[in-house]
């Protein structure tokens, strides 16, 4: 693997590590607005309840950002980890607000968060799940599903929409592309560390040129707000805890193969301790979050593959991006004017971020022994959590319960390939963290 351009405790001169918090901010904005909007869409809140719902779940991703970079206690994995709100609990959430109001969601979200909280005291047992081979499959799955994603912005929307795949779209998703690509590879510095800000301001100001960028969000949006706490009030619906429960119990699956496969781009040991501060910080973000009137919150992948894009691990940097996202929240003009910023624009410089996670996994396959066991275990977990990304009416007539927990790829990826590992004879007696961390570093040829 090449070297780190700056290691997980690095600090980059204050301008530079500013700059690249930015492009943390960039990445994970579209993420962490586009919940509380769905959310408020479907059910048809006000627009000023709508608000309420962005400006805090902004305002709850700075702080909870930045306690997973920095740790407080025995709460934080010190790591580059940007936390966002969550599309897992949209169905559970929706479901919950038709029936209970917003108030039913956050009292659900509230006692559902203790099943995290407490799992995270489990997680050296859940981590002793995860040999090479499941973790190598699961960080591949997040890389594969985040894809379509990525495919849809490049195009401008989605499929169906007006102007999807014009080839203006296309164009500027290119040359957003081969920008980022040509920095990374061939820029040195400060221009290789921030390629993927420098190419994304190169394609809006593209889009400007040509007219393609609406200002409408930035007139609409407020100069500055202030959360509320229970903004909404809180309500204890039985059949909506049970709901969020089940949620957060996939969302601790989805978190750990994010957080396996940021120590793969971090070249940090991933133990079970490690994982249980972060899966903490999980818990405890998300009850925060219902307090402070928002869905609940999880680490956001998308971000991991701007670490392996760039180089740039320091956990430092990302704490920056906490203390943006807070801003963010206090002045919602900020983040409307992020808001501007063309699909087009971000699927370019997304699409090689989110491939750069399906290369990581790869890397992590190619030091697995070839045998016919792991091969089964790749290549019917990656079969299944793909069906489900890209045909989800798979599950249409399920039961409720199923449809809440293999809705998501990386989910169905991840508990196949687990209970693969533990069904199929001559699985392994013992996994090394170690000896993880040493698979990151080292090429196959040279170990024994």
């Amino acid at each position: 693997m090449d070297p780190l351009l700056y290691q997980v405790e690095d600090r980059p001169p204050a301008a530079l590590s500013w700059l690249l918090a930015a492009q943390h901010l960039l990445a994970a904005l579209g993420g962490i607005i586009a919940v509380p909007l769905v959310v408020g869409g479907v059910l048809k809140l006000p627009t000023d309840q709508t608000v309420a719902l962005v400006n805090a779940a902004l305002l709850v991703s700075g702080v909870v950002t930045i306690v997973q970079c920095r740790g407080a206690g025995p709460i934080g994995i010190k790591l580059p980890c940007v936390m966002g709100t969550s599309f897992t609990f949209v169905a559970a959430a929706i479901a919950v607000g038709f029936e209970h109001g917003v108030a039913g969601i956050m009292g659900s979200a509230l006692a559902g968060s203790m099943v995290m909280i407490i799992g995270s005291f489990f997680m050296p047992q859940i981590r002793a799940l995860f040999p090479p081979v499941v973790t190598g499959t699961v960080v591949t799955m997040i890389g594969l599903s985040l894809i379509p994603v990525a495919v849809d912005w490049f195009a401008g929307g989605q499929v169906g929409s007006p102007g999807y795949a014009a080839p203006a779209n296309l164009g500027v998703a290119f040359g957003v592309l081969a920008l980022v690509i040509g920095l990374v590879q061939w820029g040195r510095g400060i221009f290789s560390a921030a390629a993927i800000v420098i190419g994304m301001i190169a394609g809006y100001l593209v889009c400007l040129a040509l007219g393609k960028v609406d200002f409408a969000p930035v007139v609409a949006a407020q100069t500055f707000a202030v959360p509320q706490p229970l903004h909404f009030g809180l309500a204890f619906p039985v059949s909506g805890i049970v709901g969020m429960a089940i949620a957060y119990l996939v969302t601790i699956v989805e978190s750990t193969g994010n957080f396996l496969a940021l120590g793969a781009a971090t070249r940090t040991p991933m133990s079970g301790e490690r994982m249980a501060r972060g899966i903490l910080c999980d818990g405890v973000g998300s009850a925060l979050a219902a307090l402070m009137s928002t869905t609940p919150f999880s680490s956001f992948a998308q971000n991991i593959g701007v670490v392996s894009l760039t180089g740039v691990a320091s956990r430092h940097v990302v704490a920056l991006t906490g203390a943006l996202l807070v801003l963010a929240g206090l002045f919602p003009v900020f983040g409307a004017l992020i808001v501007t910023i063309p699909l087009p624009v971000l699927g370019g410089a997304g699409l090689m971020m989110f491939a750069t996670i399906v290369a990581a996994g790869v890397q992590m396959l190619g030091r697995v022994e070839h045998n016919k066991r792991n091969g089964v275990i790749i290549a019917v977990a990656i079969g299944c959590g793909m069906a489900v990304t890209v045909r989800p009416e798979l599950l249409a007539r399920l039961p409720a319960f199923v449809r809440e927990v293999f809705a998501s790829g990386i989910t169905a990826g991840s508990l196949v390939a687990l209970a693969l590992n533990l069904i199929l004879p001559g699985r392994p007696t013992a996994f090394d963290d170690a000896h993880a961390a040493e698979d990151f570093d080292t090429p196959a040829g040279e170990r024994a």
